[in-house]
């Protein structure tokens, strides 16, 4: 299924170098979920404005230039933006959602979007190459576009994200459609607990960016309840939470860390995100090093109530392997190392004496493309 597929949909996009331009025709409810960086970026500014009162006529998202540190003039530009829309769809400017991706402190290039919008909206349309259109406008270092689709709850999603991601919000652009009836409080209800459940979850390298959007619009009037909605919008952002790890920058392999056994569901969740962020168990991971003392130090140091009684194990598939057991090594390093050489994707599980908290976080390694990819963005 791809997002043209949901009623009321219509989509088209470019991709010049660097630079890309999207447009998205769907008029409906909408509720969305932004950065916490305090240092937003104009257009998320914008964009939180637009949609305060719950209806959207469209979507316009430019790649290449974040958009972000650029003062006033970021702020015209991307109300500009909106107008440049908005004359397109034939609606008020504060019925057009804007959000942007890419450098930081560069002012946009609001020529070459004037020139590309109307010629992107001349041909915008519901085919499955105009869904793939506007999701390639709107990747920056992606090596892959993200896409993630329920038919039960009626649900499309696309999104981009590869570095600059912290479990704050990932760093990341994601828009999520559906023809399922709900207003823009319950969209609001239960996309922030699925972000909170998917996104928040995921750390790439612990930075977190100024741009952060997720959109849900609903389009349509088709009844569907809410708690299956609720479960299968889930679903959709878990699925593009891990593509984006599979995408973090330079990232080789991804891998789940499942804590149980807390004092609580907030400190298993703190737990799996030191060990999830640690650059020290990220490298480790790259490689194929099962130096579990990494993970077991990141424990300690998450402010979480933690002490010797951990059990901890590497799961792949139907592969486990114990590698501390209730306080006590036990020196199964070499089959740990082979489940790592033959794994993409894995799972460290961390039970802990301390209660009945449960918590987990998503994660990737940390490889020397990430350095070379990183070093060499704006050049």
């Amino acid at each position: 299924m791809e997002i043209t597929d949901i009623d009321g949909v219509f989509c088209n996009g470019v991709k010049e170098g660097k630079l890309g331009l999207g447009i998205v025709r769907c008029r409906g409810n909408v509720a969305g979920v932004f950065t916490r960086n305090r240092l937003k970026a104009a257009p998320v500014l914008v964009c939180r404005e637009n949609i305060d009162d719950g209806h959207i006529e469209g979507i316009i998202v430019n790649s290449g230039n974040a958009n972000a540190y650029t003062g006033e003039q970021g702020l015209r530009d991307a109300r500009e933006m909106c107008r440049i829309a908005a004359s397109l769809f034939g609606c008020s400017d504060a019925d057009v959602a804007v959000a942007s991706t890419g450098v930081i402190g560069r002012p946009l290039d609001m020529e070459w979007i004037r020139s590309k919008a109307p010629e992107i909206y001349a041909r915008i349309g519901k085919s499955g190459k105009h869904a793939e259109n506007f999701a390639r406008s709107i990747v920056t270092t992606d090596r892959f576009v993200k896409k993630a689709h329920s038919d039960v709850g009626l649900i499309s999603a696309v999104a981009k994200g590869a570095g600059m991601i912290a479990p704050n919000m990932a760093t990341m652009l994601c828009f999520i459609f559906t023809s399922a009836s709900f207003d823009s409080g319950e969209l609001y209800e239960m996309l922030k607990k699925a972000v909170d459940r998917s996104f928040n979850r995921l750390t790439v390298d612990g930075d977190t960016s100024t741009n952060d959007t997720v959109l849900i619009v609903s389009t349509g009037k088709e009844k569907v309840d809410r708690d299956v909605f609720e479960g299968e919008l889930w679903k959709v952002c878990y699925s593009l939470a891990k593509q984006i790890a599979m995408d973090g920058e330079g990232a080789t392999k991804t891998f789940d860390v499942v804590v149980s056994g807390a004092a609580s569901d907030d400190e298993a969740n703190a737990i799996a995100r030191a060990i999830a962020s640690s650059l020290l168990v990220k490298t480790a991971i790259f490689g194929c090093d099962p130096n579990w003392g990494r993970i077991i130090a990141a424990a300690g140091y998450s402010s979480a109530d933690v002490d010797e009684r951990i059990t901890l194990s590497l799961k792949s598939g139907d592969r486990e392997v114990l590698l501390v057991d209730d306080g006590r090594p036990t020196g199964n390093e070499e089959e740990a190392r082979n489940l790592l050489k033959t794994s993409n994707s894995f799972v460290i599980e961390m039970k802990l004496e301390k209660g009945r908290g449960k918590g987990f976080a998503i994660g990737c390694d940390l490889s020397y493309d990430y350095v070379k990819l990183n070093s060499e963005y704006t050049t």
